[in-house]
């Protein structure tokens, strides 16, 4: 069929085609000139906003990282001790707190790899039912949170379940600290613990509560951990 016959059947009322006007209608802005002088392209512009957005993601990775890197190498050479005083208690060197201690650092350093290891019984002068048990040591920890989470978990298999285990200010020494309660035939005890890139330390305290107990521990890591 011819073109002319089928003008001749299309309806009256059909809409008729749009006549463009001889010059585009404009759409951004009025010439390339124009356009340039404003900042380029849209096409070059979204370029270089996802260009922007990809740099600065990679950038706050990068960053992420460094702090990350920089909290390892910072923390990661820890050195324990277990000073006579410390945290105002007096640590006990009686034939008994010796036995106790070393149980609970050779029983501590079975479980887990350290570098080193220590444990202490500290006695309060004001109060000798309040002792303290310390043991812990050093080794390079890359989650140090996931390892302090494990080791109450072994708490809870030797000595019963530790209950109300919650975060607690770790001091300016960083890393993280935790403490909760457990109960055994002689009481109840808080338990604190603490861990960084390069130590990690379990307490036991008898008589005190968890507040009381976390601050205390903040007070014995101090007088206890140093960094070279």
């Amino acid at each position: 069929m011819s073109d002319a016959h089928l003008s001749a059947r299309r309806p009256l009322d059909e809409p008729q085609p749009v006549e463009l006007t001889p010059d585009p209608i404009p759409l951004g802005y009025p010439d390339p000139a124009e356009d340039r002088r404003r900042g380029g392209t849209p096409a070059g512009r979204r370029k270089r906003i996802l260009l922007g957005a990809v740099l600065l993601v990679s950038l706050a990775g990068i960053t992420a990282g460094g702090v990350a890197g920089w909290r390892v190498l910072s923390q990661k050479d820890a050195v324990l001790e277990v000073p006579a005083d410390a945290g105002g208690l007096r640590r006990d060197d009686s034939q008994r707190a010796l036995a106790t201690a070393e149980y609970l650092r050779s029983g501590f350093a079975a479980d887990i790899e350290l570098d080193r290891s220590i444990g202490a019984v500290y006695q309060d002068p004001a109060d000798p039912k309040r002792s303290v048990l310390v043991f812990g040591g050093t080794t390079l920890l890359w989650q140090p949170e996931r390892d302090l989470d494990s080791l109450f978990t072994l708490m809870s298999d030797e000595t019963g379940k530790v209950t109300g285990i919650r975060d607690v200010p770790a001091g300016d020494l960083g890393g993280v600290m935790k403490c909760g309660r457990t109960t055994d035939a002689e009481g109840s005890f808080a338990v604190c613990g603490w861990a960084d890139h390069g130590s990690v330390v379990m307490a036991m305290f008898a008589d005190r509560d968890v507040d009381s107990s976390a601050a205390l521990l903040r007070q014995l890591r101090q007088d206890m951990q140093s960094r070279p």
